[in-house]
């Protein structure tokens, strides 16, 4: 029997243990796409206690929460943080097959240096001991990213942002890591929600605008405020998307459904596709002549119980896989920006394991030479960030596309300790690639092996989003 979570953890076989220690555990990260807040990078946050660090925002964890019966006051309620981890420590005793489990332990074995397991009994001990060690400066949020060995973070941020934050980072020389801003304008893409047309009063206010009356100036205030991102630093882009649409139409046509939505009239189902295609072309050929990375999210039904949606807002854990997501108009949007030579570096990401195939054959025919692997299937997302789906996406990618050009792994998440991602990660890479080369199906050339793996744990990623790392 093997011993639980040891330094071999996921390493099945001897090449795949040479690969992991020897080429990808040192390796730095770029994690290029998160949501963490980069005002507690800024203030080097330290947090009070474990249930601070790992509960807080952590949809993940709520749900599982959720399906061992756990109440809601224990989750995002009233209970205090040492109920709430009481009840965090007895459902991870239950999360046998969920990375949940491993992620948790892994973290606890590298920021606290405990190789226990939590549960119902040990969760007092896990209590004391990580509470105190939160104490010390080492566990402050600058150090937690420092010893994680992270050269490069790509927050979340909306084109209203101020981006004060990372301003104020980038002037401080007491810190070396690079933090910039992403641009995510969805808010102003959904010109179906609600609280569309306040949001343009926002946007036309950051862009130095009187206000915003037309498509046209709605495409002047973005440009204005991607100029600004771009010089604080921006690199890429990434939206949300319930799928990438294609719906083409005239300047005349989108102006008049703008008109239309400002009016306050209801707009069709084909209406906002054909505003929301506009939108993203325009925004995609931005970001070509920006020399910025398009990243597309899609493949969510989100917010699906709608009691908890009105009583706990976006973001809480409500979400699940769509299934439709028309390839075919993947390929077409793709080549939209292609017809005028203006398609930016682009990753593409689904939510749905079902579309692996389909993306990886639609990377293939975008490629060029401007870059590598130009056109990426984004890492396992979400809901398939776990070993089979980890193993699924890279098993795809390297059956239809380029894997050796892959960029990796990112943490998607708010959690200053998800670093520990990379690592499992890289464990489940260096033992696919492990199990090819001791089946025979790939040559022990150890020196090919170290750049594929260097190349996916970190050097991809650097040279794709065209970072100035030391």
């Amino acid at each position: 029997m093997r011993a639980f979570m040891d330094e071999n953890f996921l390493l099945e076989t001897e090449t795949a243990r040479q690969l992991y220690h020897g080429f990808a555990k040192d390796m730095p990260i770029v994690d290029y796409h998160c949501h963490i807040n980069p005002k507690e990078i800024a203030e080097d946050r330290k947090f009070d206690n474990i249930t601070q660090v790992w509960l807080g925002g952590d949809h993940y964890k709520w749900r599982f929460m959720r399906s061992c019966g756990v109440d809601e006051r224990f989750i995002t309620g009233d209970a205090s943080d040492y109920e709430k981890f009481c009840k965090w420590a007895e459902c991870l005793g239950k999360a046998i097959g969920n990375p949940l489990f491993h992620w948790s332990h892994l973290e606890l074995q590298r920021y606290f240096g405990y190789h226990g397991y939590l549960n119902t009994k040990t969760a007092d001990e896990v209590w004391e001991l990580c509470n105190a060690k939160l104490q010390e400066d080492s566990l402050s949020v600058r150090n937690i990213i420092r010893q994680s060995n992270v050269k490069f973070i790509g927050t979340t941020d909306d084109p209203i942002d101020s981006l004060e934050w990372h301003r104020m980072l980038a002037a401080d020389e007491t810190f070396d890591v690079v933090v910039a801003p992403s641009w995510r304008p969805d808010k102003a893409m959904n010109i179906e929600k609600p609280d569309f047309v306040l949001y343009l009063e926002k946007l036309a206010a950051a862009a130095g605008m009187t206000e915003i009356k037309c498509f046209a100036d709605v495409k002047e205030a973005l440009a204005k405020r991607m100029a600004y991102f771009d010089e604080n630093g921006c690199k890429a882009s990434d939206h949300a998307l319930e799928y990438v649409m294609y719906y083409p139409a005239s300047d005349e046509e989108v102006e008049a459904i703008f008109a239309k939505r400002l009016s306050g009239e209801m707009l069709s189902r084909e209406e906002e596709l054909k505003y929301k295609t506009a939108f993203m072309l325009f925004v995609g050929r931005k970001y070509h002549e920006l020399d910025w990375a398009m990243q597309l999210h899609y493949g969510c039904k989100r917010d699906n119980n709608g009691l908890l949606f009105e009583k706990l807002g976006p973001d809480t854990g409500y979400d699940c896989i769509n299934n439709y997501a028309p390839s075919a108009q993947t390929a077409d949007f793709l080549n939209a920006l292609v017809a005028t030579d203006e398609l930016p570096r682009t990753i593409l990401y689904s939510l749905n394991p079902v579309d692996n195939a389909a993306i990886g054959t639609i990377l293939g025919c975008f490629q060029d030479s401007t870059a590598v692997a130009k056109v990426q299937q984004g890492s396992a997302w979400w809901f398939n960030d776990h070993k089979k789906g980890m193993e699924e996406q890279l098993i795809s990618l390297a059956n239809l596309g380029n894997l050796s050009g892959f960029v990796g792994m990112l943490t998607d998440s708010r959690s200053f300790l998800s670093y520990t991602r990379h690592e499992y990660f890289r464990r489940i890479l260096c033992n696919l690639i492990g199990n090819w080369v001791e089946k025979g199906e790939f040559p022990a050339d150890m020196e090919m092996l170290e750049m594929i793996v260097k190349g996916i744990s970190f050097n991809n990623a650097k040279d794709y989003f065209k970072l100035d790392l030391a």
